[in-house]
C-alpha cells in the first residue's frame, strides 16, 4: 500500500521516464576517491525503479576528480623524495578526464551487471548539438538502450570539448553536467529530473547556517533573490548551476528535485512522492497563491462557525459532544483499521518506538475517549459565566464575563487520540479549531476529523474544525494573526521552538518535560520509592514523566539512595548519574542535567538538602511539575511556596499533571508560559473576558457626569449563563437532554486519556 503524498508531489505517480544526474560531490569521497557504497545504493535504486516499468537515464560528473587522483597517486609512486620537494605542475583537466573516465565507466558497470542490468555509455559535447540529425540519432538510439532495458549513462566528454576554460567558448548549449542534464530531459521528454547533490536541496542562505531553511517548493518571486555559494569544491558546478538548470527545464513543464544524493534511498523517496528535497514546478506559483487563500479562508470559516456556536444554547451545544461521542463509539471499527494501516506504515519506515506508542489506538481506546467526551459535557457551561459584578455608578453595572478566545491553531505530532481531546475541548468553549497532526498518523486524523465534523449540526458547520493535511501550509497559518488568536504546539522541543520563532501569534506550550521527584529525608522511603517509580514508569514518553530523581545526602548512609537506585533498575530504568551519584552508584556521568529522555532512563543526583533541590530544579528543570516526597510538612511547604514550576506536588507521582486527572476533563496541551494559561490548559486556558456594561443613560462628561460608587455585587450562581448563547446549562434550565447530565462534573473523573505529550 502506497502511503499518502504531498498534492505538490502527485505528478510522480504518472513518471514512466526519468533522468537523474550524479554530482561530483555524490561520486566521488572527498580525496577524490570514487564513493562505491554510495554508487552502488544508487545503482540498486536504479534497478528497483526499473523493476516499476520506470525508464531511467544517468548523467554522471566525476570522471576528472577520478583521473587527477589516479595521476597523483602514480606521480608519487614514480618520483622521488627530492622530485616531490619541486613545486609540482598543474595536471590537465582534459588528461585528467580522459583516464578518469574509464574508471567511472568500469565501476558503473561492474556494478550493474552484479545486478544484472546492462549499461551504456555516451559521451559528448555541446558543439554536437548544433547538429539536428544528432539530436535526431541521440534519441533513437536512447530509444532503443531503453526498449533493451539498458541504462544510458551520459557524461560531457571534457578530454574533446573545445572549451578551454569553464563558461568560457561555450555553444551556449549547455556548459557542464547540470546543464547537460536539462538538455537531455527536453530532448528525450523525460517526465522528471532529479538533481543528486552533497546537500539536501536549495536553502534560504548557507546550508552550514541553523537558520538556514530548506526551500521545500522554489517560488520564483520568492526565492528568485536567493545568493549560492561558489562552485562545487569537486567539480565545475555546483548549486547556482542547479538552479539555472532547474528553472529552465521547469519552465519547459518538466518537473525538477535538487536533493541530497547521500542519502542511500533518496532517488526512490522523490520517485515515491516524500516532500523530500527542493521542487521546482510550473505550477508552483499557483499552489503558493491557492495555499496562502486556502489558509486564510480556512481560519475565516472556523471563526464564523465559531460564532454560530456560540450563538446555540448551552443545551444545544451539549447535545454537540453527546453526538460526537457516540458518533465515535459507531465508528470504531473503521476508526482502528485506519490507525492500524499508520501504525502498519510507521513500523515500516522504522519509527521510534515512544513516538510508535502514542500513534496507536489500543482496544477500549475510542471508548474511553468517548466516555471523556461525554464527562467534558456534562462539566458546567464555561461560556458567558460571569466572573465579577461591579456597580460602577447608580443603575450602571459593570460584568466581567468568559468567552472563546475565537479561532485555535494546533499543531501536534503522533497522537490522533490529541486530536479527539481538543476538537472536544474546541466545541464546549465556542472556538474555532485548525489542526494540524503528524503526516506519521495522516489516516488516523483523517477518520476521526470526518468523524466529529459530521456530528456537527448544519447550524453550525464543518468548518468549525478545520484539518491541514500539508506542511506546507503551516508557515501561511502562522502569518494570519489578524484571524489566528492562539496557536498550541504539542510535541517535541524542537517543534515547539520552531512554532515560537516562526509567528506574532500567541503560543502557549512548553519546550521541555524535565519533570523532578526530589526524595527528602523525613520522606518515608517506601512512599518514596512507589511515586518514583510510577513517576518514571507509569508512560514515560509522557510530558509529565520523571526524567531525574534527587536524593537528601543523609539517605546515603541510611541506604536510602541505593533502595530507589535498586527498585528504577528492577522496574526497567536505565540510570544515569550527577557528580556525586555516578560515584556513589557507580553509574555512567550524566553531563547535562537538562535532558529529556522519552523513555525508561532517567538521571539521579544527591543534593545536601530541600533548598539545594529547589535550587538545582530551578537551574536545570523546565518549570513543568516537580514533586517533592516528604513527611516534614514545614519542609514540604517550603518546597510548595518556593518551587517556580507550574505545578508542584507534595506525596503523590508527577504522572498527575494531566487535564483529565485534575478534573479539566481533557487538556489542549500543558503550558509552562507565564502569561494567560499555565499547566494542564482544560476549558478555562481557552477562554478569554469580555466587560458588559448596562446603564440608563449615563454619560461621562469629563467625569462630572457620574458619581463612582466601584461597589462589588453578589453574583447568583444560576446567573450568567445567559451570556452565550441564551440559556442555562440544560439539566438547570430544564433544556431537552439526549441523557441525563449534571452541570458539575463533581467528583467524577473522566477516564484518564494521557493528554501529556
Amino acid at each position: 500500500m502506497r502511503q499518502q503524498i504531498d498534492p505538490s508531489r502527485e505528478f510522480t505517480r504518472d513518471v514512466r521516464r526519468v533522468i537523474v544526474k550524479v554530482g561530483t560531490s555524490v561520486v566521488t569521497r572527498p580525496d577524490g576517491k570514487l564513493a562505491v557504497g554510495r554508487l552502488g545504493a544508487l545503482c540498486e535504486q536504479v534497478k528497483d525503479i526499473m523493476d516499476d516499468h520506470i525508464e531511467v537515464i544517468v548523467v554522471t560528473s566525476g570522471a576528472v576528480a577520478v583521473g587527477r587522483q589516479k595521476l597523483r597517486q602514480q606521480r608519487m609512486m614514480n618520483s622521488s623524495f627530492a622530485d616531490l620537494q619541486k613545486p609540482q605542475a598543474e595536471l590537465s583537466g582534459k588528461a585528467c578526464a580522459a583516464i578518469g573516465q574509464a574508471g567511472l565507466m568500469a565501476l558503473y558497470d561492474s556494478i550493474f551487471s552484479q545486478l544484472d542490468v546492462a549499461s551504456s555509455q555516451l559521451l559528448v559535447t555541446d558543439r554536437e548539438f548544433i547538429d539536428p540529425e544528432f539530436r535526431k540519432q541521440l534519441c533513437e538510439t536512447v530509444d532503443t538502450l531503453l526498449q533493451l532495458r539498458v541504462v544510458p549513462i551520459f557524461n560531457e566528454n571534457d578530454a574533446m570539448s573545445t572549451r578551454r576554460a569553464p563558461y568560457k567558448d561555450s555553444s551556449g548549449i549547455f556548459w557542464d553536467n547540470d546543464s547537460l542534464a536539462a538538455l537531455l530531459a527536453l530532448e528525450l521528454k523525460v517526465d522528471l529530473l532529479i538533481l543528486l547533490s552533497d546537500v539536501e536541496g536549495l536553502y534560504t542562505g548557507p546550508p552550514s547556517d541553523p537558520s538556514s531553511k530548506l526551500i521545500s517548493t522554489y517560488i520564483p518571486a520568492q526565492h528568485e533573490t536567493i545568493t549560492f555559494g561558489e562552485k562545487s569544491r569537486y567539480g565545475r558546478g555546483g548549486m547556482t548551476t542547479k538552479v539555472t538548470a532547474a528553472r529552465e527545464v521547469a519552465s519547459a513543464g518538466i518537473p525538477v528535485v535538487i536533493t541530497s544524493g547521500y542519502t542511500p534511498d533518496g532517488f526512490h523517496r522523490v520517485l515515491r512522492g516524500d516532500s523530500i528535497g527542493t521542487l521546482f514546478h510550473k505550477d508552483a506559483h499557483i499552489w503558493t497563491l491557492t495555499i496562502n487563500n486556502d489558509a486564510r479562508l480556512m481560519a475565516v470559516a472556523a471563526r464564523d462557525s465559531s460564532r454560530r456556536l456560540q450563538s446555540l444554547t448551552s443545551g444545544e451545544r451539549q447535545n454537540i459532544l453527546y453526538d460526537v461521542a457516540d458518533a465515535l463509539e459507531r465508528n470504531e471499527e473503521t476508526i482502528r483499521s485506519e490507525n492500524q494501516a499508520d501504525v502498519r506504515l510507521a513500523e515500516e519506515l522504522g519509527i521510534a518506538k515512544p513516538l510508535l506508542s502514542r500513534l496507536t489506538l489500543k482496544p477500549g481506546k475510542i471508548a474511553d475517549l468517548a466516555k471523556a467526551v461525554r464527562a467534558l459535557a456534562d462539566m458546567r457551561e464555561p461560556i458567558g459565566s460571569i466572573l465579577q459584578r461591579t456597580e460602577v455608578a447608580e443603575n450602571l453595572t459593570l460584568d466581567k464575563t468568559s468567552c472563546p478566545l475565537g479561532v485555535i491553531l494546533v499543531i501536534f505530532e503522533s497522537r490522533p487520540d490529541a486530536l479527539v481531546q481538543i476538537a472536544s475541548l474546541a466545541i464546549k468553549s465556542g472556538n474555532g479549531l485548525l489542526l494540524k497532526g503528524g503526516k506519521e498518523a495522516a489516516r488516523s486524523n483523517a477518520i476521526l476529523h470526518k468523524v466529529i465534523t459530521e456530528a456537527l449540526p448544519k447550524s453550525v458547520g464543518k468548518e468549525l474544525i478545520g484539518l491541514v493535511t500539508s506542511r506546507d501550509e503551516i508557515p501561511d497559518l502562522l502569518k494570519l494573526d489578524d484571524v489566528i488568536d492562539l496557536v498550541i504546539p504539542r510535541g517535541s522541543n524542537k517543534l515547539v521552538s520552531q512554532i515560537k520563532e516562526s509567528t506574532k501569534i500567541p503560543v502557549l506550550g512548553h519546550a521541555d518535560g524535565i519533570c523532578h521527584v526530589y526524595v527528602d529525608k523525613a520522606a518515608r522511603l517506601d512512599v518514596a520509592t512507589k511515586i518514583a517509580i510510577d513517576s518514571k514508569v507509569d508512560y514515560p514518553a509522557a510530558c509529565n514523566a520523571m526524567e531525574t530523581l534527587l536524593v537528601h545526602e543523609d539517605l546515603v548512609d541510611t541506604g536510602g539512595l541505593e533502595t530507589l537506585a535498586s527498585a528504577l533498575k528492577s522496574a526497567g530504568v536505565t540510570l544515569n548519574g550527577g557528580e556525586r551519584a555516578s560515584k556513589l552508584l557507580n553509574i555512567p556521568k550524566m553531563t547535562k542535567f537538562h535532558h529529556e529522555y522519552s523513555g525508561l532512563a532517567c538521571t539521579v543526583e544527591v543534593v545536601k538538602d530541600v533548598h539545594a533541590a529547589i535550587n538545582h530544579i530551578h537551574e536545570h528543570g523546565s518549570a513543568h511539575t516537580d514533586c517533592i516526597v516528604t513527611e516534614d510538612k514545614e519542609v514540604a511547604e517550603l518546597f510548595l511556596q518556593q518551587l517556580d514550576s507550574a505545578a508542584v506536588f507534595h506525596n503523590a507521582s508527577t504522572r498527575f499533571s494531566d487535564g483529565t486527572r485534575f478534573g479539566l476533563g481533557a487538556e489542549v496541551g500543558i503550558s509552562t508560559s507565564r502569561i494567560h494559561a499555565r499547566g494542564p490548559v482544560g476549558v478555562e486556558g481557552l477562554l478569554t473576558t469580555r466587560w458588559l456594561l448596562r446603564g440608563n443613560g449615563q454619560v461621562v462628561q469629563g467625569d462630572r457626569g457620574v458619581v463612582y460608587t466601584h461597589k462589588d455585587v453578589e453574583v447568583d450562581s444560576m446567573e450568567g449563563w445567559t451570556s452565550m448563547g441564551n440559556g442555562l446549562p440544560a439539566s438547570v434550565n430544564g433544556g431537552s437532554l439526549k441523557k441525563s447530565a449534571s452541570p458539575f462534573l463533581g467528583s467524577v473523573l473522566a477516564p484518564s486519556v494521557d493528554a501529556a505529550t
